[in-house]
C-alpha cells in the first residue's frame, strides 16, 4: 500500500511537468511528514551524508574533462583519424562517425557531449558529400549513446553510487573494465547497420587513405587518444582511483586543449568551468534527492518486500531480466538516464542479487537500457541534442534512428542473456 502511495505521488508530480529531482524530494518529504514518525532532522542529515561519498567527486571532473575536449579540437582530430581508417568503405563518413563517437566516448564519459562534439562536425560534411540528412542524424544520435557504455562513464559512476550500500555492490573499476567489450561490440553492430544501409542505397565512399595519411591523422589525434591510456591505465595499474583518474582527466584535457592543440584560448576557460559547474550542480541535486528516495524505500522495506514477492512467484532469472528490461525501457519514455539509475537500481539490485545475477552484468544491462532510452521519444536526450544540431523535428529524427535503434534492441537482448559478453574480459584480467 505504501509503495503504491509513494510511486503514485511521484508519478503525479512528474506529470505536472515538475523536474524529476524536485518531484523526488517532494515525494519523500510529503510521505515522511504525513505518513510516518521519522523526524525531519533525519532527512536533513541524510541529505548531507547522501552525497558525502568520494566516488561522487568523479562526476564533476569527468564533466569538466568532457567539456574541455568538446571545445578543444579533439573531436575534429578523432574524426580525421576515423575517416582515414574506414572512409573508403561503403558509407565511409557514416562509419567514421560511428568510430569517432566510440573514440570520443572513451575520453568524455557523456552521451550528449559525444553527440555535440562529433555531430556538429561530421553531419555538415556528410550532407555536403551527398548523404541524406536523416542517415547522418540516425548514426550520430545512436552512436553518441556509446558515451555512457564505453568507459569512463558518468552513468556507471551513478550506478555504483546508487548500489554502494549493498555488500555485493560492484566497484567503479569493475564497471569500467566490464564496459569495454560491450562498448566495442555495440560500435561494431552500429557500424554494420551503417555499412549495410549505405551499400544497399549506394551512398558515397571516400578515396582510400594512404599509409602516410593514416599515420599523420594518428599523430594529430595522439594527444586526445592518450587520455584513454591515462585514465584506464592509471586506474588498473593502481596508480590512482577512479575519482583521482577523473581529476587527472580534467587537468590533462585542459592542458591538451589550451597548450598542445591551442584550439581553446584561455579567455574561454572560465565559460567552460561555469558550464561544467552548472551541469555538475544539476546532477548532484538529482543524486541528493534520489538518495533521499532510496532512504525512504529502504525505511519502508519496499525493495526487500519486492524481492520476497518475486522469489515467492518462482520467477526465474530469464523472466526477471525480461521484466527489468521492460520496466527500464518504459521508464526511458519519460525520464533521463541518471534519474532512472538512481531510482530503479536500489530497488531492483537486491532482487537481482537474491536471484544470483552478477552485479557487474546487471549494471551493464541497466546501462544498455539507458542507451536505448536516450534515442527514443518522448524524452530521449540524444534526440533533443541531435535536433539542435540538425534542425530536424523530433518526429523526423525518430523515423531516422529506427534501423540503429532496432540494432541496439537486438544488442540489448544479447547482453541480457549472454553474461559472458560483459564478464569474460574483467575475469580474464583478474578484476572479478
Amino acid at each position: 500500500m505504501n509503495a503504491a502511495i509513494i510511486f503514485g505521488l511521484l508519478l503525479a508530480l512528474m506529470l505536472t511537468g515538475m523536474p524529476i529531482s524536485i518531484s523526488l524530494g517532494l515525494t519523500v518529504l510529503s510521505f515522511l511528514f504525513f505518513m510516518t514518525d521519522v523526524p525531519i532532522d533525519a532527512v536533513a542529515l541524510k541529505l548531507f551524508t547522501g552525497i558525502e561519498k568520494f566516488e561522487i567527486m568523479a562526476i564533476p571532473f569527468f564533466i569538466l574533462a568532457g567539456n574541455f575536449l568538446t571545445h578543444g579540437g579533439v573531436a575534429r582530430r578523432m574524426i580525421n583519424f576515423a575517416t582515414s581508417m574506414v572512409g573508403h568503405w561503403h558509407g565511409g563518413l557514416g562509419l567514421a562517425g560511428v568510430m569517432a563517437c566510440a573514440l570520443f566516448a572513451a575520453v568524455s564519459g557523456s552521451s550528449p557531449a559525444t553527440v555535440v562534439a562529433i555531430g556538429s562536425i561530421i553531419l555538415p560534411a556528410m550532407v555536403a558529400q551527398g548523404f541524406p540528412k536523416n542517415f547522418g542524424a540516425g548514426i550520430i544520435t545512436t552512436s553518441g549513446a556509446l558515451g555512457i557504455l564505453i568507459p569512463p562513464s558518468i552513468v556507471m559512476v551513478m550506478y555504483c553510487v546508487a548500489t554502494t550500500g549493498h555488500p555485493q555492490a560492484a566497484s567503479i573499476g569493475q564497471m569500467f573494465i566490464a564496459g569495454v567489450v560491450p562498448g566495442i561490440l555495440l560500435a561494431c553492430f552500429l557500424g554494420f547497420t551503417t555499412w549495410f544501409r549505405a551499400r544497399k542505397f549506394g551512398y558515397p565512399r571516400l578515396p582510400k587513405a594512404s599509409f602516410a595519411q593514416r599515420m599523420h591523422a594518428l599523430r594529430e589525434s595522439f594527444w586526445g587518444l592518450l587520455l584513454i591510456i591515462v585514465v584506464m591505465g592509471g586506474i588498473y595499474s593502481g596508480i590512482f582511483t577512479p575519482t583521482e583518474a577523473a581529476a587527472m582527466a580534467a587537468v590533462y584535457a585542459f592542458f591538451v586543449a589550451v597548450f598542445i592543440y591551442k584550439d581553446m584560448p584561455l579567455s574561454r576557460v572560465p565559460k567552460v568551468l561555469l558550464d561544467s559547474a552548472s551541469m555538475s550542480a544539476m546532477l548532484l541535486y538529482i543524486i541528493t534527492n534520489a538518495v533521499l528516495f532510496s532512504f525512504l524505500m529502504t525505511s519502508e522495506q519496499i525493495p526487500q518486500n519486492m524481492a520476497a514477492w518475486i522469489l515467492d512467484q518462482n520467477m526465474g532469472v530469464w523472466v526477471f531480466l525480461l521484466v527489468v528490461n521492460i520496466i527500464l525501457l518504459a521508464a526511458g519514455n519519460f525520464m533521463e538516464p541518471s534519474s532512472i539509475v538512481l531510482i530503479m537500481a536500489p530497488i531492483l539490485f537486491p532482487v537481482a542479487m537474491k536471484l544470483g545475477i552478477d552485479p557487474v552484468h546487471f549494471g551493464i544491462l541497466i546501462i544498455v537500457n539507458m542507451e536505448v532510452g536516450m534515442c527514443h521519444p518522448p524524452v530521449g536526450l540524444n534526440l533533443y541534442v541531435a535536433s539542435g544540431i540538425t534542425k530536424m523535428g523530433i518526429t523526423e529524427l525518430t523515423v531516422a534512428v529506427w534501423p540503429w535503434l532496432l540494432t541496439m534492441l537486438i544488442f540489448l537482448g544479447l547482453v541480457t542473456y549472454v553474461p559472458a559478453i560483459t564478464l569474460w574480459f574483467p575475469r580474464m584480467l583478474g578484476f572479478m
